[in-house]
């Protein structure tokens, strides 16, 4: 299995190179401007010279930290708001309602909101990646919950369990996959408003970063926090792919 996995490296990394072989072409035949498409020769330029001079190291830095931030703070209210309506058939019908009602509330719909409360501040990006990222986490723990094999709970009252015991050994190892799914798309909802929240709010980051530069026409430096970006949330899914890996191990059939 590990085999057939690690020969799915090669196509990645070969669409990989042929995108920047084709990026390449495309700035030396002159197909757009260099003054809005750099090379990537440019654009590695750029990312050596902002990460010699410390600034784009540090812009890096706050952009992940708040993500992270954010995405720790829907995870947590996510879940535990979700296990407790997930469990429950009484609670789910006083509010699937409320919840279908503010579901399909775009995040960027309460930015104006949260600037209301809490001014163009850090506090004020955190607010809206909390609410963004906390409706795939919730709904997903919501899922995993409720769908869990009603025949295993009738065999947990066959053997006496307590309830501790039924939701840490029969509920939860069930309801995994879906939280944990959740949380993967959780993190990209994050990383996204984490840039938006500081193009509005004029917070230090790579969001900053990349609007100044646009606006300024340097497109190097804006390729080269595209890239960082691109980078932090492969790195982040890969991550999270490897932690639901290792926590769903035992369904692994040898």
């Amino acid at each position: 299995m590990k085999a057939v996995r690690s020969l799915w490296i090669v196509p990645s990394i070969a669409v990989a190179v042929a995108f920047v072989l084709l990026w390449k072409y495309a700035v030396d035949a002159r197909m757009v401007s260099p003054v809005f498409l750099p090379s990537p020769e440019r654009t590695w330029a750029a990312l050596q010279h902002g990460f010699a001079a410390g600034a784009l190291q540090l812009k890096f830095l706050h952009t992940l930290e708040r993500m992270f931030y954010g995405w720790i703070c829907a995870s947590i209210f996510g879940i535990a708001i979700g296990a407790l309506i997930g469990s429950s058939s009484t609670i789910r019908s006083y509010l699937q309602p409320s919840l279908e009602l503010l579901r399909p509330l775009p995040a960027s719909a309460v930015i104006p909101i949260a600037i209301a409360f809490f001014g163009l501040s850090d506090g004020m990006v955190l607010a809206t990646i909390c609410f963004g990222a906390l409706w795939p986490m919730l709904l997903a723990t919501i899922h995993g919950f409720s769908s869990v094999e009603p025949r295993l709970y009738e065999l947990s009252e066959a053997l006496g369990m307590k309830r501790t015991a039924v939701v840490f050994k029969i509920v939860l190892p069930s309801a995994l996959p879906d939280i944990l799914a959740g949380m993967r798309l959780g993190m990209t909802v994050s990383l996204i408003l984490t840039v938006v929240g500081e193009m509005l709010a004029s917070r230090d980051g790579l969001g900053q970063w990349i609007l100044l530069a646009g606006r300024s026409f340097r497109s190097p430096d804006l390729f080269a926090g595209l890239v960082l970006l691109a980078a932090l949330g492969l790195s982040s899914s890969l991550l999270l792919i490897g932690l639901e890996r290792w926590l769903l191990r035992w369904r692994t059939v040898h």
